[in-house]
């Protein structure tokens, strides 16, 4: 038998179900609009991060709550399926496994509603039961679709890099900020973290992330523009390449998980993020969170292709 590997990354977070209905335009208040077509898929900003990363090779464990029901074992037999390391992921039966119904438009921008069922009781009981898992991982990731008491502990708990997506958007109680190694939000998260108006001019938001009390590292997404990335001393722009977009569900999860895979790989934040804007322009390829997430030959074929078409500079 051979040894088993080191984990070298935990994720920390929610598992769904994700309902997912296809509409040419979605509802406004008071109507009602006929589906285009139905699927379900596995879904929870956790469980996406976890297989982004696990798909590009690395080696993952995820920490979670699901149910006592048949979608509980959906979860873990998909999560299985990738390589990861369910040990810590726990069930409770007095709750649901965590749903979201998801609507995406003919335009591929979608609108969620999460049910957070078991997620919302992953305790710090869950946690310290993970604790040696989580203190000994090199990188660890959360986000708030679990207990931000809970988020806070873990962030306390690790001892190698933290990386947080405050998502859903909300304040962060400065326990759990002053924690944060990397902090990965778009625009309308970094608005509710920071306090600031999000602004269009790039020095402007270079003086608020120098003087607000933010992390050192910070990462804006900016969807079909690309991401932002702060150093604690610059500001760079990374571009998105140009792609067929079907459904942006997961992508933003699929950014995350490319980021910690290339950190885990010794990558600098920048190229990280390089990494990570590119892998997650392939994720919107197909509908559904995870089922366009790339592996890591998909990614560097893509970068592959844009170097081989790109004209030389001039001396």
């Amino acid at each position: 038998m051979a040894p088993k590997q080191e984990t070298e990354i935990v994720v920390v977070g929610s598992a769904n179900i994700d309902l997912v209905a296809t509409v040419e335009s979605r509802p406004q208040p008071g109507e009602t609009v006929h589906a285009l077509g139905y699927a379900e898929f596995l879904g929870g900003k956790g469980s996406n991060q976890a297989i982004a990363a696990a798909r590009l090779g690395r080696q993952v464990a995820f920490v979670g709550l699901v149910g006592n029901d048949p979608e509980a074992q959906t979860v873990r037999g998909a999560l299985a399926n990738e390589g990861i390391d369910l040990q810590h992921l726990a069930s409770v039966k007095s709750f649901s496994t965590g749903r979201a119904i998801i609507i995406v438009d003919s335009a591929a921008e979608n609108s969620i509603v999460v049910v957070g069922g078991a997620n919302a009781q992953l305790g710090t009981e869950h946690i310290a039961a993970a604790a040696e898992l989580i203190e000994n991982a090199p990188i660890v990731v959360a986000q708030l679709e679990i207990p931000i008491e809970t988020v806070t502990e873990v962030a306390r708990m690790a001892k190698g890099t933290f990386v947080l997506n405050p998502a859903p958007a909300q304040p962060l109680p400065a326990a759990l900020l002053d924690a944060v190694d990397i902090l990965v939000v778009n625009e309308t998260e970094y608005e509710s973290v920071s306090g600031c108006t999000f602004p269009e001019d790039r020095e402007l938001l270079a003086e608020q992330l120098r003087t607000q009390s933010l992390p050192a590292a910070v990462v804006i997404t900016l969807g079909g523009q690309g991401a932002l990335v702060w150093d604690s001393t610059t500001l760079s722009h990374i571009s998105t390449p140009r792609v067929q977009v079907v459904d942006t569900t997961g992508a933003g999860d699929t950014f995350i998980g490319a980021l910690v895979d290339a950190l885990s790989r010794g990558e600098n934040l920048t190229s990280a993020a390089h990494w990570a804007v590119h892998a997650a322009s392939l994720s919107v390829g197909a509908l559904g969170a995870t089922v366009g997430m790339p592996r890591r030959q998909e990614v560097a074929a893509l970068l592959e292709n844009i170097r081989e078409a790109t004209p030389p500079r001039l001396p």
